[in-house]
C-alpha cells in the first residue's frame, strides 16, 4: 500500500507554503530584472532562478516526499542525483525567466511557461529516479501527461503575472498560482505511482539517504537563502524604468518643437 501523507497533512501544507514563499521571492526578483539593465538584470534573474528552482520546486518536492511511504519497504535517496535534480531545476528556471522577461512577446511568454513547466516536471521525475528501494516503480502515462499539462499551464499564468504586473498584490497572486502549479503537478504525478516489490524485507536497507536526512539542509539552506533574499529586496530600492523626463516650466516650449512663430 502506498501513502502520500504518512506523517499527516502537515507535509503537503508545509510543502505548499514553502513553494508559495519561494515563488513569491523568485517572482519579485523577476520583476526587478524587468526594470534593470546590464549585470544587475542578470543578477536578479539568477536569484530568481535559485528561488524558484531551488526553494519553490526542489524543497517542495522533498518536503512532500517525507510523507511518502510504501508498505513494507525502506526508501532511500541517491545523494548525487538528488543534488543534480536541484541544479537542473535552477538552470531551466533561469532560462524560463530570461525568455519570459527579456522578450515581451506572446511566443516568448509561451516558451518561458513551457520551459518553467518542463523544469518542474524534470525535477520531479529526477527526484523520483533518485529513490532506492527493494522494488520497481512504475508511472501511469495518463497521470504523467496530466501533471505536465498542469505544470505548463499554471507556470505560464504565473509568468504572465510577473511579466505584466508589478504590484505586490499581483505578485502574491502569481506566487499562489505557481505554488498550485508545483504542488498539483507533484501530487497528480504521485497518484500515478505504483510499486512492484522484489520480495525483500524491512531489514533490506538500500544505500542512500532517508527523506528525513534532507530535513536539515532543506530548512537551513533554502530557509537562509529566502530570508537573505527578502532582506535584499527590502534593502535595495527598485531601479527606475528609464530616466525621468525633466518637468517643463509653465509656458516653456519643449525642445525640438516648432511653434510656427517667426520674428
Amino acid at each position: 500500500m502506498i501513502e502520500h501523507a504518512a506523517l499527516g497533512w502537515w507535509t503537503p501544507a508545509l510543502a505548499y507554503g514553502v513553494s508559495v514563499l519561494g515563488s513569491f521571492i523568485g517572482l519579485m526578483f523577476a520583476t526587478r530584472a524587468r526594470s534593470a539593465d546590464g549585470a544587475s538584470r542578470w543578477g536578479w534573474l539568477a536569484l530568481g532562478a535559485v528561488s524558484l528552482g531551488g526553494a519553490a520546486v526542489w524543497s517542495m518536492h522533498f518536503i512532500a516526499m517525507m510523507g511518502f511511504r510504501v508498505n513494507g519497504m525502506v526508501i532511500r535517496y541517491d545523494p548525487l542525483l538528488t543534488v543534480v535534480s536541484a541544479a537542473v531545476a535552477i538552470a531551466i528556471m533561469a532560462a524560463a525567466l530570461a525568455v519570459a522577461t527579456l522578450w515581451r512577446t506572446l511566443p516568448a511568454l509561451l516558451a518561458g511557461g513551457a520551459a518553467a513547466g518542463a523544469g518542474v516536471v524534470a525535477m520531479h521525475y529526477m527526484g523520483m529516479a533518485s529513490m532506492r528501494m527493494e522494488g520497481e516503480m512504475h508511472h501511469s502515462t495518463g497521470f504523467v501527461a496530466a501533471a505536465c499539462v498542469i505544470a505548463v499551464v499554471a507556470a505560464t499564468v504565473a509568468l504572465w503575472f510577473a511579466r505584466n504586473l508589478s504590484s505586490s498584490g499581483s505578485i502574491v497572486a502569481a506566487a499562489f498560482v505557481m505554488g498550485v502549479a508545483v504542488s498539483a503537478m507533484h501530487y497528480t504525478g504521485m497518484m500515478g505511482v505504483s510499486v512492484e516489490g522484489h520480495g525483500g524485507s524491512m531489514s533490506d536497507v538500500p544505500a542512500g539517504m532517508s527523506a528525513l536526512d534532507f530535513l536539515t539542509p532543506m530548512i537551513l539552506g533554502p530557509g537562509l537563502f529566502l530570508s537573505l533574499s527578502a532582506l535584499l529586496l527590502l534593502a535595495l530600492p527598485e531601479e527606475e524604468r528609464g530616466r525621468p523626463r525633466p518637468r517643463a516650466r509653465y509656458g516653456a516650449v519643449p525642445a525640438g518643437r516648432d511653434t510656427g512663430v517667426r520674428s
